[in-house]
């Protein structure tokens, strides 16, 4: 971490990723957040799901998303949805493959 920055540099990374990640799902017709207050969102493990209406339309995500190297995301097997875990090994451009991926999937459905 002190090669990074310190603990203040990473901080702001990782605020940095997840207000990336939860403003494209905020923007998004295609994705909602389960968790609608930001100051109750985790930072490290951004939840979403496919919005009413696109629901069906989950597994194609799934599919697109695996396309693309993006692993992992899978919702809870009872639940459903997604999970990005950004944890601070996470670089921003991995979570920014996530953000244009989610807007490729909204353009083309």
């Amino acid at each position: 971490m002190k090669e990074n920055g310190g603990i203040k540099a990473m901080e702001l990374k990782n605020l940095t990723k997840a207000k990336l990640l939860y403003d494209e799902i905020d923007r998004n017709k295609m994705f909602t957040c389960p968790v609608p207050d930001p100051e109750d969102r985790s930072r490290m493990n951004v939840v979403f799901v496919m919005a009413a209406g696109y629901e069906e339309l989950e597994k194609a995500f799934l599919a697109k998303a695996k396309e693309l190297n993006i692993l992992g995301i899978e919702g809870h097997r009872s639940v459903g949805g997604f999970r990005a875990s950004i944890y601070n090994a996470m670089p921003i451009e991995s979570v920014a493959v996530l953000v244009a991926a989610m807007k490729e999937f909204e353009v083309q459905n």
